[in-house]
C-alpha cells in the first residue's frame, strides 16, 4: 500500500468528522482511500465490518460470498433486504454499499473462499477481513495472508461471546498458531444476535483502519474476548507456537 490518493473536496466534506480525529488527519484519510480490503462473507458480521469500511472511505473492498439469502439471514444480516429473499447475497451487499457512498470501489466474487480463489484474492488486497464462520476458511485466509505478507483481521462470535485478533506477518503469532486444524464438529450454522455479529464486526472495522492508516495500536499479538451477557471484555496474549506450519519454521524473521 503507498501512500495514499489525493482527496477531493467532496470527499473532504463527507469524512470532516473523522478527519478532526488526532493523529488521522488527512494522511490518514489518503491511505485509506489508497487501500483495498478483502471480506470474507459479508453476512451478520462481514456485512457490517464491510458497512462501516465503506463509511471511513475505504478505496476499495473486495467481497467473496457465495450464495442466496434466506429468511433466516435477516436478524444479522444489514446489508439485505426482505424482498430480495432467494437473491444473491453478495450482490445486495455491493449495491447497498455503493449506494451509501459512490466514493468506494465494491467488487463482487460471487464465491466462498477455497484453494481455488484465495491466493488470488489475497494478492489483489493490502489487508484481509476474516469473517467467515467455517475455520476451513478462515485458516485458509491465514495461510494466504501469511505467506504473502498481508494483515489479517479475524473475527468471530458464537452465541454472546466474541472474539477478534489480528495477525501481522512477520511479526505475530498466527491463527494457525491457536487453531492448528478446525474445532471438530464446527458448523456453519449457530446461535446468533445481530447485535453480537455487529459488535464484533465494528471493532474489526476499526483494526483494519488503524492498521491502514497507521493509528493507535492494534490488537496484534493479543485476542480481545467479549462476553456480551455480562459485558465483560479483555485481552489475552497470544502465543506462538513455534512448530506452527504457517508462520513457524517458514517464517524465520519473526
Amino acid at each position: 500500500m503507498g501512500p495514499g490518493q489525493p482527496l477531493t473536496d467532496a470527499e473532504r466534506a463527507r469524512y470532516q468528522w473523522q478527519l478532526w480525529v488526532e493523529g488521522f488527519g488527512e494522511e490518514g484519510q489518503r491511505r485509506l482511500k489508497g487501500a483495498a480490503v478483502l471480506v470474507s462473507r459479508v453476512g451478520g458480521v462481514g456485512g457490517t465490518l464491510a458497512y462501516q469500511l465503506a463509511a471511513a472511505g475505504i478505496g476499495k473492498l473486495v467481497l467473496a460470498h457465495a450464495g442466496n439469502l434466506r429468511a433466516d439471514d435477516l436478524n444479522r444480516q444489514l446489508l439485505m433486504s426482505h424482498d430480495r429473499i432467494g437473491m444473491p447475497r453478495v450482490g445486495q451487499a455491493a449495491e447497498r454499499l455503493r449506494a451509501f457512498n459512490p466514493f468506494v470501489e465494491v467488487v463482487v466474487v460471487p464465491e466462498n473462499i477455497s484453494t481455488n480463489n484465495v491466493e488470488r484474492l489475497v494478492g489483489e488486497v493490502d489487508l484481509v477481513a476474516s469473517c467467515a464462520p467455517l475455520f476451513s476458511e478462515r485458516l485458509l485466509l491465514n495461510e494466504s495472508s501469511v505467506r504473502a505478507r498481508k494483515p489479517l483481521v479475524d473475527c468471530a462470535m458464537f452465541e454472546l461471546e466474541a472474539q477478534l485478533t489480528t495477525v501481522v506477518p512477520g511479526s505475530t503469532p498466527c491463527l494457525a498458531c491457536l487453531y492448528p486444524v478446525a474445532p471438530p464438529g464446527w458448523q456453519r450454522q449457530f446461535p446468533v444476535f445481530g447485535a453480537v455479529a455487529g459488535t464484533i464486526a465494528c471493532l474489526g472495522a476499526m483494526e483494519a483502519v488503524k492498521l491502514l492508516a497507521g493509528l493507535g495500536q492494534p490488537l496484534a499479538g493479543q485476542m480481545l474476548v467479549a462476553d456480551l451477557a455480562d459485558m465483560t471484555f479483555r485481552k489475552v496474549q497470544v502465543q506462538r507456537n513455534p512448530q506452527c506450519p504457517v508462520c513457524g519454521p517458514k517464517d524465520s524473521s519473526a
